[in-house]
């Protein structure tokens, strides 16, 4: 029964139309991370509430949120009287994320190949097929393909993990993975020709459905160095 003097609708539309804080927060801190990874916020820049709050069209208690949650990923760092900024990036940096990248996937990998079953493969293969649909595009127009690429090649190597038994690992991994996705945008834009990075992949896979786990985690680690090195060779040039 409604209560007289009401209006329903009116009681309805702000129920509806009010997003939760937390809900807020979360897609800020997305939307941010995004951001930072490809890229279209550089190392160094300083992240303004203001500023960010038009431009995302957040909230700033949202926002302070969704910073301090990438500042606990290491993706911004904060300083007393300065503020958020985008953490910047190292050659030492990037040495230090890949080898301990390396560690965890090939630990992960392992632990997958052990209790993958039919599940987990028709994942890996799936997942393959699209990062080779994928890859196709953003060969053809690479101005509009690598946010996809990317999006297809996380989703890759989330699969050839899924079926690791260590929620903590996975998440370890998981921030990992961001810190070196954000350097490895670098080498897309200084693309190496002789480098066919889909066949790398396809190795990795058959490796991985073969239960070859010495050879995926070779091939993954072998795979990593490749774009740790090619990164290195812009960031260094830079430097010099």
């Amino acid at each position: 029964m409604l209560l007289k003097g009401r209006n329903p609708d009116t009681r309805t539309r702000t129920i509806m139309w009010e997003e939760p804080q937390a809900t807020l927060s979360d897609r800020a801190h997305l939307a941010i991370r995004k951001d930072i990874v490809s890229g279209n916020l550089a190392p160094g820049t300083r992240l303004r509430i203001a500023k960010l709050s038009k431009d995302y069209d957040i909230g700033a208690s949202p926002l302070r949120e969704a910073l301090s949650k990438l500042s606990s990923e290491f993706l911004v760092n904060f300083e007393a009287q300065r503020g958020f900024s985008v953490a910047p990036v190292s050659a030492q940096d990037l040495r230090d994320i890949s080898q301990i990248r390396c560690d965890l996937e090939s630990e992960a990998v392992a632990r997958a190949i052990a209790r993958g079953d039919e599940a987990w493969e028709s994942r890996i293969v799936a997942a393959f097929y699209k990062l080779g649909k994928a890859d196709q595009r953003r060969r053809a127009k690479p101005e509009d393909g690598s946010d996809e690429w990317e999006d297809r090649n996380r989703e890759f190597h989330e699969a050839l993990v899924s079926a690791c038994d260590s929620a903590w690992l996975k998440r370890l991994r998981s921030l990992l993975y961001y810190q070196h996705e954000r350097y490895r945008r670098i080498s897309l834009t200084h693309p190496d020709p002789e480098r066919d990075i889909q066949a790398e992949h396809q190795a990795i896979m058959d490796a991985a459905l073969g239960r070859q786990t010495r050879e995926a985690i070779r091939l993954s680690k072998e795979h990593i160095d490749k774009t740790t090195k090619a990164v290195l060779k812009v960031i260094e040039g830079a430097d010099g």
